[in-house]
């Protein structure tokens, strides 16, 4: 199976923005939520976001109104914009399914710090 490849993280301050992009099978998307993971030094990976089939989005409590997630047209990039950031959103990201179908990428690190 073909892996996503997620990009775009990064080290920035605290209060700073990323982008985050994944690319990935736009089949496996038109059928399954996208979703975004992270997973932060010596915890379990957690979910982030997800975007339904028919663009509801959900997010964890501690993201809520700081992250949004969207997609392009053609179904195949899932974005995930990342403002207000803090050091405890230091993880590496992840994009799959929700949930989760295809094999984990390598992830993206993002590290939030002065």
């Amino acid at each position: 199976q073909v892996k996503p490849v997620e990009s775009g993280g990064g080290l920035v301050q605290p209060g700073g923005s990323l982008r985050l992009s994944c690319t990935a099978s736009a089949t496996i998307f038109s059928v399954y939520p996208m979703a975004w993971y992270r997973q932060a030094p010596g915890k379990q990976r957690e979910l982030v976001t997800y975007r339904t089939t028919s663009g509801d989005t959900h997010y964890a409590d501690s993201v809520k109104g700081r992250f949004t997630i969207s997609t392009n047209n053609a179904k195949d990039t899932v974005y995930l914009q990342m403002d207000s950031l803090r050091p405890e959103d230091t993880a590496v990201y992840y994009c799959n399914t929700k949930p989760q179908v295809m094999p984990w990428g390598q992830g993206t690190q993002v590290t939030v710090s002065s």
